[in-house]
């Protein structure tokens, strides 16, 4: 029995079947001939096509399938000749995250930027998806120390919390600790994971995933896992010169398609630790004006 997304016109096998009938086999290459009842492609042809059998097509059209790989979905979406907007729309109905083929975007957009400039005290920072560091608001630098003080290249959130040999990656000049470091550790692996999908022709992605993995043990360990997942929230302890420790929620927001992450760090409103943090960016020790690369 179909399922109601396929029945309502919406769902993946509705969405793909459209596509289908919708191609000239004479787009392809094949001849029209008499005999065919229907202008586009039969699901045979789209099956060898996409190297597929014919009934994995016919249960996908008929919404007995609803996950196909990512493998399978790129072939489907080569075979029916999508645009790059429709390839996108076939992973998301499928339930995966469709790949970037350009460069892991490093560009803060002015209208975001003028939204960071209205957070007030709160401590924020901007990280491209391979966690480069690329923005910092004064309230950052006074609670963690200024960036700046390291080279642009090497202001890595990865590679600071994964070092390799004689790396002494500094993005965080003050300590910082984490309530679960095992579990912090696995979700900035995962999300590099993730990132390598949305942006598999990524040239420094690729290397500093090389370079993590060969260098740094706890770092392929957790690679080896396989784990896919977007880093979302952490708590913090910031230990802070003057002000002393400050616990602090770290909350990861993601900036559509380009994949920025937006990472800000607050305090529970009427706590110790919210009086504290006003401190620390009231004092403004290491602090900058808000920076970019």
């Amino acid at each position: 029995m179909e399922g109601m997304a396929a029945k309502d016109g919406l769902g993946l096998g509705a969405t793909i079947r459209a596509w289908r009938e919708r191609l000239s086999p004479s787009a392809v290459g094949l001849p029209a001939g008499r005999a065919r009842r229907a202008t586009g492609l039969r699901r045979e042809e789209l099956a060898e096509r996409a190297g597929v059998s014919v009934d994995y097509v016919v249960r996908l059209e008929q919404g007995r399938a609803t996950a196909p790989s990512a493998q399978v979905v790129a072939s489907l979406a080569h075979a029916l000749r999508l645009t790059d907007a429709e390839r996108d729309h076939l992973h998301l109905l499928a339930g995966l995250v469709p790949p970037r083929h350009g460069p892991v975007p490093d560009r803060v957009p002015p209208g975001v930027r003028r939204v960071l400039d209205r957070l007030g005290d709160v401590a924020v920072a901007v990280f491209a998806a391979h966690w480069q560091l690329l923005w910092w608001n004064p309230g950052w630098a006074a609670l963690l120390g200024d960036p700046s003080a390291s080279p642009p290249e090497l202001r890595n959130f990865a590679r600071e919390r994964f070092p390799v040999g004689s790396d002494h990656v500094r993005i965080a000049l003050w300590p910082v600790s984490v309530a679960d470091t095992e579990g912090s550790d696995l979700a900035i692996v995962s999300d590099l994971r993730r990132a390598t999908g949305r942006f598999p022709q990524d040239a420094d992605l690729a290397e500093l995933i090389r370079v993590l993995t060969a260098g740094n043990r706890t770092f392929a360990r957790l690679w080896a896992s396989g784990a896919v997942a977007a880093h979302r929230e952490d708590r913090k302890t910031i230990g802070h010169p003057v002000v002393g420790p400050v616990e602090v929620d770290c909350d990861v927001l993601t900036d559509g398609d380009s994949e920025l992450k937006i990472v800000m760090l607050t305090a529970p409103p009427g706590s110790a630790d919210q009086d504290r943090l006003r401190l620390a960016v009231a004092a403004g020790l290491g602090s900058s004006p808000a920076s970019a690369r």
